[in-house]
């Protein structure tokens, strides 16, 4: 049974307030909460074995080393790649994309085409602008619809012989949607193109399997995902990562270095240049370990209901609208007619509430809708129905202050 109760007394900060009120967190697209067995492992580290991995004989050297490769090790089994030197350790999903856009930075012409959709995050679309720049190649953005959908009746329109990358996200940071991933892969491989998945927002609410949608790169960010911040993780395909130049040059990932040539380490070291997040690194495995034991079919059952609940309540205010109403998970993004964002979102904070105001790092989403921004309410499943009836008497004060 999914015991609410005892979820929550693993997050200590669910207990603090926030201007004399009881803290309601509805920020979790931008970063989840940490469960007390995350941070115990970063203390463990810090405390116990705290070295550096991959370079010592030593005794906590060996057993830091050990605990990194075990976590990458759950990494891969969570993500169900194929093998383990297939996810690649990075700073979170900005870092993890850039690497892609920097290695075919290399590999690009003029005359290549590449494909965008209008949901991303900015993190993937402005790497992809820099890599055209660099090479000449341009490009092409797949629309999106007024419900929040993107505009697949258009994709087949904008796939040709020239297309050689895809990048969508899996679901959509700003608004929610659940993007046909399945069918983008499947379409775009037809044309041989490579597909780049952002799953930094879908992570904490879907478990995907990378060898059974045959994708690319698959990226993620541990921070959404119950873990700390600075580390996330690169899934390439072992042939595409081998095809990749370096990101960057230093210790670790060379084999041999002398003044005249260096040759470069084997996955996924080759993509991993000096000392890494270790903790960080050890504790994205633990929060993975955490968020399993809890399940994600219980995760995704709990996370519906509160979305459903929330989103039929808060629509009862008058004059309140919601951005994005196709198939969705875990966000609700909203204004209120007349009222900037920022105000709203300034009372809620007043009043204990955590949300996100603004464009979400998403402004094409925001430039479609023409509008500055939304309140963004996301949703885990540590929250309640309890604190979704407090969120909309505030949304419902707020509105009366601001009129």
């Amino acid at each position: 049974m999914f015991d609410i109760h005892k979820i929550r007394e693993d997050f200590p900060i669910l207990k603090r307030e926030v201007h004399g009120k009881p803290l309601i967190y509805f920020d979790n697209g931008a970063t989840s909460q940490t469960p007390k067995q995350v941070i115990d492992t970063i203390v463990d580290y810090y405390t116990n074995y705290n070295a550096n991995i991959h370079r010592g004989v030593h005794t906590l050297s060996q057993e830091a080393t050990d605990k990194y490769e075990e976590a990458r090790i759950k990494i891969q089994k969570h993500f169900n790649a194929k093998h383990s030197y297939e996810m690649i350790l990075t700073a979170g999903t900005t870092e993890s994309i850039n690497i892609v856009a920097s290695g075919f930075s290399s590999l690009l012409k003029k005359g290549d085409e590449v494909i965008v959709s209008a949901l991303e995050h900015h993190s993937n679309i402005v790497p992809w602008q820099m890599m055209c720049e660099k090479t000449g190649a341009t490009l092409k953005v797949l629309p999106m619809d007024e419900d929040g959908s993107l505009r697949m009746d258009l994709f087949d329109e904008l796939l040709n012989s020239n297309t050689k990358l895809v990048f969508c996200n899996h679901v959509s940071n700003a608004l929610g949607t659940i993007n046909p991933i399945e069918t983008i892969i499947h379409r775009a491989h037809k044309f041989g193109a490579y597909v780049l998945i952002d799953g930094a927002q879908a992570c904490p609410h879907i478990k995907p399997d990378v060898q059974e949608l045959d994708v690319d790169f698959y990226v993620a960010s541990a921070h959404k995902m119950c873990g700390p911040t600075g580390v996330g993780v690169l899934y390439g395909k072992k042939e595409l990562l081998e095809l990749l130049p370096p990101y960057q040059g230093g210790g670790e990932m060379i084999e041999t270095v002398t003044f005249e040539k260096t040759t470069y380490a084997g996955l996924p070291h080759k993509f991993e240049a000096g000392t890494p997040n270790i903790c960080g690194g050890i504790a994205f495995g633990a929060a993975i370990d955490y968020m399993n034991s809890i399940g994600f079919e219980a995760i995704q059952q709990r996370e519906n209901e509160l979305l459903i609940y929330a989103t039929e309540e808060l629509s009862k205010i008058d004059g309140l609208k919601i951005y994005g109403t196709a198939n969705k998970t875990s966000v609700i993004s909203f204004n209120i007619e007349n009222i900037h964002p920022y105000d709203i979102g300034s009372i809620l904070d007043k009043l204990g509430i955590a949300v996100r105001t603004g464009h979400h790092c998403a402004q094409p989403i925001m430039n479609f809708y023409k509008i500055p921004g939304t309140v963004r309410a996301s949703l885990s499943f540590y929250n309640t129905k309890e604190e979704i009836d407090v969120l909309v008497k505030a949304v419902n004060r707020a509105k009366m202050m601001l009129s």
